[in-house]
């Protein structure tokens, strides 16, 4: 089996990474503008779709591709890529709950065979001062997160909770998902599994 992550995020690259089977990556060519009226979970089960065939239309091999946004009261939250968007975001955030939307596909270049599934997760943000804020973006620089928080850093300590199956979901790769999602494409992961 040949494992290719149709994407060059550090963080999804981490999170496969994390199951010690060997997967290569590449960039997915896919033009991530939302339909009129799409809703979050059509968004991203789409755009992982298109990244994963997109991929898979150059490439040998089974081929994961994932799509992530963040939704409060309706709203799809961006990527910050600044501190000042950053700054307001949080803001916004304060004291509310967001639902993350992750899409995840996986696509057989040889069979043309595919699967999609999304999966939520909901994180509750504390009351947050501007000092609080200001003092988080400045460490952590989150610009380049849907959010502007890094779950797996200092982000934990902005929330009140988190709700949902796997956390890896939040970081932009569901783990149990994508396990799930192989075994359909006759896929054990323990049978591809490296020592470091």
């Amino acid at each position: 089996m040949k494992l290719i992550l149709a994407s060059t995020s550090l963080y999804r690259k981490s999170l496969l990474a994390k199951l010690c089977i060997p997967f290569t990556c590449e960039s997915p060519d896919v033009d991530e503008t939302p339909s009129i009226d799409e809703k979050p979970e059509q968004l991203v089960s789409r755009l992982s779709l298109a990244k994963a065939a997109d991929v898979a239309a150059r490439h040998q091999g089974i081929v994961i591709g994932s799509d992530q946004v963040a939704c409060v009261d309706g709203k799809i939250l961006g990527k910050p890529a600044n501190f000042s968007n950053a700054f307001k975001q949080l803001t916004f955030l304060s004291g509310r709950t967001v639902t993350f939307y992750t899409g995840l596909a996986l696509f057989d270049s040889q069979t043309g065979k595919h699967e999609t599934m999304v999966e939520t997760f909901d994180v509750s943000f504390k009351d947050l001062s501007s000092e609080n804020i200001t003092r988080y973006l400045e460490i952590e620089t989150p610009y380049d997160c849907a959010g502007s928080f890094k779950s797996e850093g200092l982000g934990i300590c902005l929330f009140s909770s988190l709700d949902g199956r796997d956390p890896n979901t939040l970081v932009g790769l569901p783990l149990i998902a994508l396990i799930e999602l192989l075994a359909k494409f006759d896929v054990n992961v323990f049978d591809y599994i490296q020592k470091n």
